[in-house]
């Protein structure tokens, strides 16, 4: 019996891949034009990390973690988020003693759910995680950095942003008071899944799907009575700044996120066009998840992407260019055996002179017309054919493949023409 794939957890094939790729190198060239900075963090942490970052009562915590004891008898889990890594590191090696921090990261996460479209036990995020900046304005700069990223991903138009504020602590601990009494009341109208968490964890219950429970939802206390006055000049300043660089949004204030970590600021980034996982990022403020895992008290803020469903976005709206699914941009053939050499020769020069181009020589006989479908095949958009007028003229065939006339050129002209691009 062949071997397989785990499930909820598949390959991503060569022609997946590019559009992978093509992400990933948006996401570097913007985030370097913000300041931030790469850390990579193991895929395997200390259990207890993740129970105290994420929360106990999190169904992450209790029925999603894949956890596994070591040879020593160490508890030691397969990350399910980001977030808890990265602080773990800028505790432990110092990166938040007197100064502030701009991190971004990439990898994959793993949790038990039941696979879907969109959603798998092994996915993969991007994300940026900000330290030492209490302001409002270090959360509208993040928020202006996703919309910035939809926009070069050509999405932008296709998604929409979610905000709300949670509050401080003492804010919301005084609203789940109020909304523990008010749904326990109407405890028979709730879901099961909000039963259960009605005492484990009240204010995931906002953001329950269920028709029945949205419905006794529309009764309870609003958490916006019980904010703060500092909640609320933070939360104005946030919309302020988004106001004044034209970041539409709309106001959710069942918006809650599924973390324990978070306070303040919370935001989501959804669609109408992956049906039921239609959130392709989310994030807000923690600013007391790094003195809760043992640092010093430091303000915090991030989010963190899903490539999967933001790849799968993409794809649905066909926003790929052609060129990312390609193998090659240049496909050398040698018309004569006796060229073989010569082609070889002129990729090397190629690859020496244009680094970024992607250059292909054919491997194996077949015939010039065979040579190029397979150049097309593997999307190359020009053909360099060396026969044996051309070895012994120094020049080369300059076929364009996707429309144009093929000259002959000298092989330093050739060289000149694929640098211009």
């Amino acid at each position: 019996m062949t071997i397989q794939s785990i499930r909820g957890m598949p390959d991503i094939l060569p022609e997946q891949a590019g559009a992978w790729l093509y992400l990933e190198k948006a996401v570097a060239r913007l985030f370097a034009s913000y300041g931030l900075t790469q850390i990579r963090t193991p895929i395997v942490e200390e259990t207890r990390l993740f129970a105290r970052a994420v929360g106990d009562v999190t169904d992450i915590v209790e029925k999603e973690m894949y956890s596994f004891e070591d040879r020593s008898g160490e508890s030691l889990t397969l990350r399910p988020e980001l977030t808890a890594g990265v602080v773990r590191a800028a505790i432990e090696h110092g990166l938040l003693h007197n100064q502030t921090q701009r991190l971004w990261y990439q990898g994959p996460a793993f949790r038990y759910e039941r696979p879907q479209k969109g959603r798998y036990r092994q996915f993969h995020q991007i994300g940026v995680e900000c330290f030492g900046f209490p302001d409002a304005a270090m959360d509208a700069e993040l928020i202006e950095l996703t919309d910035a990223l939809w926009s070069e991903l050509g999405i932008r138009e296709h998604v929409s942003l979610q905000l709300n504020t949670i509050g401080s602590p003492e804010a919301r601990a005084r609203y789940r008071e109020a909304l523990v009494t008010y749904l326990t009341a109407h405890f028979e109208l709730l879901d099961a899944d909000s039963q259960s968490r009605l005492q484990r964890n009240p204010l995931r219950i906002l953001d329950s799907k269920d028709q029945g429970t949205q419905e006794v939802l529309e009764g309870a206390p609003s958490l916006e009575s019980y904010l703060t006055d500092d909640d609320r000049a933070h939360f104005g300043r946030l919309t302020a700044h988004l106001d004044a660089a034209g970041v539409s949004y709309v106001l959710n204030p069942r918006l809650v996120r599924g973390l324990d970590y978070y306070g303040r600021t919370v935001f989501e980034w959804v669609t109408d066009e992956l049906g039921a996982q239609g959130t392709i990022c989310g994030g807000g403020r923690y600013d007391g998840l790094v003195a809760h895992l043992g640092g010093k008290p430091t303000p915090g803020v991030g989010f963190a992407l899903g490539v999967e469903r933001v790849v799968l976005l993409m794809q649905t709206l066909a926003v790929i260019p052609d060129t990312v699914t390609s193998q090659a941009d240049v496909y050398l053939m040698a018309q004569v055996p006796v060229a073989e050499s010569a082609i070889r020769s002129l990729a090397r020069k190629l690859r020496e002179a244009c680094p970024e181009l992607r250059v292909m020589t054919h491997i194996g006989e077949g015939s010039l017309k065979s040579q190029l479908k397979k150049a097309d095949k593997c999307g190359a958009r020009v053909g360099l054919i060396v026969g044996e007028s051309e070895l012994e003229n120094g020049t080369v065939v300059f076929k364009p493949l996707r429309g144009g006339d093929q000259e002959i050129l000298s092989q330093d002209d050739t060289l000149r023409r694929l640098q211009r691009g």
